[in-house]
C-alpha cells in the first residue's frame, strides 16, 4: 500500500513541471548551504577573556589579521597591530575601537623583513607593566641547495609549497628550542581565504577575476571564518604539550612526513639565523 501511494507520488511529480522546478531548487539549496558549512570549517566557541593582557597582530590591517585582532579586542586584550600599511592600519583600528567599544588599540609600523623589528616590538612590550602573552603572525620540500631559485627555473607552486613548509618546520624547531619556558607556539592551516590577496587579479586580470568572483563566493572561506584557528590556538586552554604542532579547522591535524622532519628544521633554522645575521645569546 505505502509502494503504491509512493509510486503514484512519483509520477504526478514527474508530470508537474512546477514540482520538479520547486524539488530541484530545494536540493540544490540544501546542497549550496550543506557546502558552505563544510568550507567554513570549525570554530574557535572558546570564551576566554584576556582582559590586561597584551597581544601582538601582525599584518593585522585587514584580512585574518584584522579578524583575528578584532575578536582579541572583544576579549578585552590591550591589542598592539603590527602592519607596514600605517594608514589602512589606522582605519582598521578605528573600525575595531567603534565595534567592540575597546580603546586599547595600538598601530606600530613593522617590518616583516627585519627580524630585529620582531624582536624589538617583543622587547618593548615584556618591558611595560602589561605583560606580552600572546604574538600571533599572519603561517613540498626545502630545496637547500637553491633555496632562492638562482639555479632552477623560478617556479611560483613550488615556491609557494616550500615556504608553507618552512614554516612547520620552523615552528617545530622554535618549539623544541623554547621548551619549558612557558611560551608555546603552533603552526596552522586556516584554510582558502576569500581576502585582498586577490587584488592583484584584479587589477592585470579584471575579467578573469569577474569570472572567479562566484566560485569564489561560494568556495571560499570568509576571513573572519579563517580568523578561527589562529583564535583558537591563541586563546584555547589546555593546548601547552602540542606546542610546534599543526592545527587546521580548530583541531590538532597531523601534517605531511615532511613537516616532521627534526633534522631539517634544524638545518633550516640555522640557514635562516644566517641569513639574516642572528645569533643566538648565551
Amino acid at each position: 500500500m505505502y509502494l503504491s501511494a509512493a509510486t503514484q507520488m512519483w509520477e504526478e511529480l514527474k508530470a508537474n513541471r512546477l514540482a520538479q522546478f520547486g524539488t530541484v531548487t530545494a536540493v540544490t539549496a540544501i546542497s549550496l548551504v550543506l557546502l558552505r558549512k563544510w568550507i567554513a570549517g570549525g570554530v574557535c566557541r572558546c570564551r576566554v577573556r584576556l582582559d590586561r593582557k597584551t597581544v601582538v597582530v601582525t599584518g593585522a590591517n585587514t584580512g585574518i589579521g584584522k579578524e583575528t585582532a578584532h575578536d582579541l579586542a572583544m576579549r578585552g586584550a590591550r591589542v598592539v597591530m603590527a602592519c607596514r600599511d600605517l594608514s589602512r592600519a589606522e582605519k582598521a583600528a578605528a573600525e575595531i575601537r567603534r565595534s567592540t567599544g575597546n580603546g586599547n588599540i595600538v598601530v606600530r609600523h613593522l617590518n616583516l623583513a627585519s627580524l630585529f623589528s620582531v624582536r624589538q616590538f617583543v622587547q618593548e612590550y615584556t618591558a611595560t607593566e602589561d605583560r606580552l602573552d600572546i604574538l600571533v603572525n599572519n603561517a613540498g620540500k626545502i630545496h637547500f641547495d637553491d633555496l632562492n631559485f638562482s639555479k632552477a627555473p623560478y617556479d611560483s607552486l613550488v615556491s609557494y609549497r616550500q615556504s608553507k613548509l618552512a614554516n612547520l618546520l620552523f615552528t617545530r624547531e622554535l618549539a623544541r628550542r623554547i621548551k619549558g619556558s612557558g611560551v608555546t607556539v603552533y603552526s596552522l592551516h586556516p584554510g582558502v581565504i576569500r581576502t585582498e590577496l586577490g587584488r592583484y587579479v584584479q587589477t592585470r586580470y579584471p575579467l578573469l577575476s569577474v569570472l572567479l568572483s562566484f566560485p569564489a563566493l561560494l568556495l571560499m572561506k570568509t576571513p573572519k571564518q579563517g580568523a578561527q584557528t589562529s583564535i583558537y590556538c591563541a586563546v584555547a586552554e589546555g593546548l601547552e604539550s602540542h606546542s610546534g604542532c599543526y592545527f587546521s579547522d580548530c583541531k590538532l591535524k597531523e601534517p605531511a612526513p615532511e613537516g616532521k622532519d627534526d633534522l631539517a628544521a634544524l638545518r633550516l633554522w640555522e640557514i635562516s639565523a644566517k641569513l639574516v645575521g642572528y645569533q643566538e645569546e648565551n
